[in-house]
């Protein structure tokens, strides 16, 4: 594998010659190779310090919406640039960017050190996140009166959760959901892991599930509760509904199903898993397994209601819609700790034995094929690589109900629950045929690659995903950038029907950040994989000082090599002979390896001492004509014989090839003739589009357009609070201005002056004195009380009617 790496000297750099304006026309943008980028040049630059986050989480200030723009967070100015960019154009090693950029400013200015930033699927909506604050910016604002800016929305999630100064809880990974555009899924330091929908309620968490990995009362070491990390499952069965929580000793549990509401999933796939329940599930002889497939069956079945009305009536559906769901009486299982498959063969083995140094500080999940794979980092420098070696099923908890939060319709808004770790009665995992029984898939270990990093003990250890070739993993750390390829996948590899022996995975180093003495390497601050559809790939790096590094990966010569090394495997013996191998040749190898050799009889005279006269001479010349006539005459009769044998499979090849070709040619000319008509589409949609523009920008002038009227919940709400406030709150006032009225009359009335004077000549003056006592008393609490309730009434009131007034007006 060949890596290019461009790194674009400071005083090469070129300087950007026009203004910015707030709207650059396309035409006068201008196109820098991303390394060049006046962005990123030194001359602009300032370096800046490594965030405080970083010390505890590897920082990420670049992100990309999967397409065409590039997003940079400058942590010196506190904004978001926005960077159009073109993959492999004009040369495929390259990768162009436009000037000016964009300059995105939040609404509310970020009062908080940002280390991580990252954009959602459909690339409209990107979280700023650090140890102090966590805010989300809609890409899609209004236009400044700045150059160039453009102000975005900007919205905190739980802030009452996470940044309370009463509290002490600290976000420890924050990912967007991978089937859902509004889904932020947040892992915190009180072991809860949190799903919040930003179309619905930004401070409430959609769905909680509190982690408790022990039994209560057990005894257990304080990192076995602790978690680190946490992933989302990849398109593969039940994966996609499962989450991966990695704690600090290692260990590593599932959570199945969870499912974001109103999140899409394609129809196949759920269909797959409903089908595969009735399959293994129903028609098990366990009565467990028969149970435990029943309630997923319904779960699916209530989730996906589609599965009920469309699975038999043969309908082509593409894509179906979670619906709010969670089972009354169980609870979601946390099954684990996974663990590893044990065997004769590999259980006293060296890596069997965990020789992983430090704390696991980061998960990866990778799906590659049918194989899932899960890679945990170690602080000493060690990435442990397992793959499961079954499918995962749900696991559910009966009896442990969670709590609900539910609307005036009995809608589920909201659900939290405690995940429980179901105890595991086996002692040793064996793969088995076991499926539907509740038990966690076990783990087939790989291997434990040393990344050999130049500080111990450095919890900076990010990895990603290879966008192209799944069996390739990216790992960011202190010292740079690793690339690991897997050469062996369990169930992979056993579609070609042979048993192949595992092999270790290749580690390359792809970039150093250290320095030559090595005795302060420096974090990077942004990393990103990018791929095209031509099978390109690049890598990006952000380094500390603000410069940019861009390098070209081979992509397909990974693969080739790996064919290579098999196909010498397979040819060359264990005595580093050829193989005879089952190609298909046109001519036979005994023509190929040409006439025999003429061989003399060991009896032969010495031709020189014989004369052509003689008859030695004679019997001698009729020998060589024979030896002649069966190596060379013969010969030249097999290759006549072979061609003319052989001219008509090779005239039948040659006409395939030229139908091909013709075949070729003709859709060749098919996209010719239909490229004018796709260009004249896509001339009259942007005409539209302006038109449309145009048209809503007019629209939006005009007076009255911002103003939403009120649905029918909410005028009857607003009847509703008009009542109370007309006639409750009246009767309220009425009530304490006349227990306030008889409490005046009461004090001041002749009978009670008498009562005070004549106290002292009446033997029971003190008794009455003291119940008239009580009674004032009585009634100064109740007019307090009553005053309570009344500015309270009065403040909700209040309340309601902004509510109210904001709804009239929408943004």
């Amino acid at each position: 594998m060949r890596f290019s790496f461009d790194l674009i000297e400071p005083d090469s750099r070129q300087s950007p010659t026009p203004s910015p304006s707030s709207s650059t026309p396309k035409a006068d943008l201008q196109w820098f190779p991303l390394q060049n980028h006046p962005l990123f040049s030194s001359a602009t630059a300032t370096t800046t310090a490594t965030p405080a986050a970083a010390e505890r989480m590897p920082p990420n200030l670049m992100a990309w919406d999967g397409t065409s723009r590039l997003y940079f967070w400058d942590l010196n100015k506190k904004c978001l640039h926005r960077i159009s960019i073109r993959l492999g154009e004009p040369d495929p090693a390259s990768i162009l960017a436009a000037f000016p950029s964009k300059v995105l400013q939040a609404e509310r200015p970020t009062t908080f050190e940002v280390n991580k930033i990252s954009i959602n699927r459909n690339g409209s909506a990107l979280f700023l996140s650090g140890l102090e604050g966590l805010r989300v910016i809609y890409l899609y604002g209004r236009s400044s009166t700045e150059e160039n800016t453009i102000l975005c929305r900007t919205v905190s999630i739980g802030p009452e959760i996470y940044f309370d100064r009463n509290n002490f809880i600290r976000i420890l990974q924050i990912s967007w959901h991978p089937h859902s555009d509004t889904h932020l899924g947040i892992l915190s330091s009180d072991s809860v892991f949190r799903l919040f929908d930003l179309s619905a309620d930004l401070g409430q968490p959609e769905q909680e599930y509190y982690l408790q990995p022990v039994e209560p009362g057990s005894s257990c070491n304080a990192a076995a509760i602790c978690p680190v990390d946490f992933s989302f499952g990849g398109n593969h069965l039940w994966d996609r509904f499962s989450v991966f929580i990695l704690f600090s000793d290692g260990s590593s549990y599932i959570i199945c199903p969870v499912v974001p509401f109103g999140s899409t999933y394609n129809w196949e796939s759920v269909l797959e898993m409903y089908n595969d329940a009735h399959t293994f599930g129903l028609k098990s002889a366990n009565s467990k397994a028969v149970y435990n497939s029943n309630t997923a069956i319904s779960w699916l079945e209530a989730t996906f209601p589609e599965l009920v009305l469309h699975s038999g009536d043969g309908s082509k559906l593409y894509a179906v819609k979670a619906q709010p769901f969670v089972l009354l009486d169980a609870s979601v299982s946390l099954q684990g700790p996974l663990r590893k498959v044990s065997n004769g063969a590999t259980q006293d083995s060296e890596f069997e034995k965990g020789v992983c140094e430090g704390r696991a500080v980061s998960f990866l999940y990778n799906l590659a094929g049918k194989d899932s794979i899960l890679v945990t980092a170690w602080s000493g420098g060690q990435l442990q690589l397992d793959a499961l070696a079954d499918e995962i099923q749900p696991v559910w908890k009966m009896g442990s109900a969670p709590r609900l939060r539910v609307d005036s319709s009995d809608q589920i808004l909201g659900v939290a629950m405690i995940c429980e770790s179901a105890p595991n009665d086996r002692s040793t995992l064996k793969l088995d045929h076991t499926v539907w029984l509740g038990h966690p898939p076990p783990l087939l270990r790989l291997a434990i690659v040393d990344l050999a990093l130049p500080t111990k003990n450095s919890s900076l250890i990010a990895m990603i995903n290879d966008p192209l070739v799944p069996e390739r993993i990216f790992c960011v750390h202190m010292g740079g950038i690793d690339l690991i390829v897997l050469h062996f996948l369990p169930f992979t590899n056993q579609t070609s029907g042979k048993e192949e022996a595992m092999r270790t995975p290749s580690v390359l180093s792809v970039l150093s950040t250290c320095p030559d003495d090595s005795s302060s390497p420096s974090p990077l601050h942004g990393f990103l994989a990018l791929s095209d559809s031509f099978g390109n790939s690049w890598i990006t790096g952000l380094t500390s000082s603000k410069d940019c590094i861009v390098l070209q990966m081979e992509t397909w010569n990974v693969l080739l090599t790996d064919v290579i090394d098999k196909v010498r495997e397979e040819a060359v013996g264990p005595d580093d002979e050829l193989k005879e191998t089952d190609v298909p040749t046109i001519i036979s190898k005994e023509l190929l390896s040409g006439p025999k050799s003429v061989l003399l009889p060991p009896s032969a005279p010495n031709l020189r001492s014989v004369t052509a006269d003689s008859i030695e001479g004679r019997s001698m010349l009729h020998q060589y004509f024979k030896l002649f006539h069966e190596n060379y005459v013969e010969y030249a009769h097999k290759v006549y014989f072979e061609l003319q044998h052989h001219a008509p499979q090779l005239k039948k090849v040659i006409d395939n090839q030229h139908s091909r070709l013709r075949e070729m040619q003709q859709k060749l000319s098919e996209v010719e003739r239909k490229k004018e008509k796709i260009e004249d589409r896509v001339d009259r949609a942007v005409e539209r589009h302006s038109s449309l523009e145009e048209r809503l920008q007019n629209l939006r002038k005009l007076p009255g357009s911002h103003k939403k009227p009120l649905s029918k919940a909410e005028r009857d709400f607003k009847l509703e609070l008009d009542k109370f406030s007309g006639l409750e709150l009246d009767a309220l006032h009425y009530s304490i201005e006349a227990v306030s009225a008889r409490l005046n009359r009461h004090i001041h009335s002749p009978q009670a002056k008498e009562t005070q004077k004549a106290g002292g000549r009446r033997g029971n003056s003190i008794n009455n004195r003291r119940i008239e006592d009580d009674n004032i008393s009585q009634l100064k609490s109740s007019l307090a009380k009553l005053s309570l309730l009344n500015s309270e009434n009065s403040k909700k009131v209040k309340l309601v009617e902004s509510a109210l007034k904001s709804r009239d007006i929408t943004d």
